[in-house]
């Protein structure tokens, strides 16, 4: 009589570890940014039990499957906290940091700051590629890295603050815009009070032309 074959099929068992993550969580990912997750699934994989996050990045259009036991060395965490946001605005509001080295190397440093799922990394990127009305324009490559970074801490700061990703991109803003502002105000008096001879002759020539009849 032929002996019936096992099942092989291995299943789980014991209690199961508490989630890190839930359904409806809003997560940041590092390659690809803020997410949520949509859905807590289980696959069968090599005739084992595997445990899947099921995360939807909408700015992307993609979906993500990554096994619950592999998010602490994925990198994946959840929103950063009320400290980490209040950092990272003072961080806005800091001096920009531009390196005296090749663009290649500094976009290289900037694409790991993106990636690297750290939203204080993030900010200083996009406090150091924020341009005013006033300074020189970006170049392409410039353009891209900002707009990257940006949009990646719009759209987690707008999920920490529960605000529209517009009114969070204008307050982001106005808090790069402020800075540059009172920045540029300290270096000009700093000036003036170091060079008092070309300050009010500049200051002369300012008062000349706005009296000067238009034509």
């Amino acid at each position: 009589m032929a002996t019936p074959k096992k099942n092989t099929r291995k299943k789980t068992t014991g209690k199961k570890d508490k989630l890190k993550f839930k359904v409806g969580d809003f997560i940041v990912y590092p390659a690809h940014g803020m997410g949520k997750v949509i859905a807590i699934e289980t696959e069968i994989i090599a005739d084992m039990e595997l445990e899947v996050y099921v995360i939807s990045f909408e700015q992307d259009k993609m979906t993500l499957r990554v096994p619950t036991l592999k998010t602490d060395s994925s990198g994946m965490r959840g929103l950063a906290n009320d400290k980490v946001l209040k950092d990272a605005f003072t961080t806005l509001r800091g001096r920009p940091r531009i390196k005296r080295t090749m663009w290649s190397r500094r976009a290289q440093e900037y694409e790991g700051k993106i990636n690297s799922g750290d939203l204080l990394l993030l900010t200083e990127v996009v406090r150091d590629l924020y341009r005013t009305e006033e300074q020189p324009d970006q170049s392409y490559s410039e353009r891209q890295l900002y707009e990257r970074a940006i949009d990646r801490m719009v759209r987690e700061v707008a999920a920490i603050m529960k605000m529209d990703t517009g009114a969070t991109m204008d307050k982001i803003i106005e808090t790069l815009s402020t800075a540059r502002a009172k920045a540029a105000a300290k270096a000009a008096a700093k000036f003036a009070a170091e060079n008092p001879e070309i300050a009010a002759a500049e200051a002369a020539a300012k008062a000349d032309a706005a009296d000067s009849p238009t034509t």
